[in-house]
């Protein structure tokens, strides 16, 4: 955003490596309408997720383990896909509940426990999805 707005500061803006120029003042619809579309870009690059031998279609909503199809409830995929793009840190409890249940958190574990609990199951990452004491998960890559 700048109030710069001659063709010579727009392409210099550009080439040093802006995704988009806007000038002020500008339409808060305009600016709106350009965060979707780099948003949209955004999405586009990343429709597949994947990690060690599982892939994940975040069109399809699908997960393959080896090129078996692996069956998943709506919260275990939103739990996974959160896990992978967050790999290797240590992702707080309350967080996760948060994000993947979109609820405060109350305290209780146990649906995000045992949904992790079916997570290591059905993918055969017991050794790959860490429990952090006293903090939450972490999904680590094999030695």
């Amino acid at each position: 955003m700048t109030a710069k707005g001659a063709v010579n500061d727009r392409i210099r803006g550009l080439k040093l490596g802006a995704d988009d120029y806007i000038i002020k003042p500008f339409q808060i619809g305009e600016l709106l309408a350009r965060v979707e579309a780099l948003l949209r870009r955004y999405g586009k690059i990343n429709k597949k997720l994947s990690f060690e031998d599982v892939e994940i279609d975040m069109v399809s909503r699908t997960v393959t383990k080896s090129g078996e199809m692996v069956e998943l409830t709506f919260k275990e995929f939103d739990l996974l896909v959160e896990l992978v793009q967050n790999k290797g840190a240590a992702l707080y409890r309350d967080r996760l509940y948060e994000k993947i249940w979109g609820e405060v958190f109350m305290g209780d574990t146990r649906t995000l426990d045992s949904h992790i609990q079916r997570l290591r199951r059905k993918l055969n990452w017991e050794k790959h999805i860490k429990t952090v004491f006293r903090v939450g998960y972490r999904l680590e890559e094999s030695p």
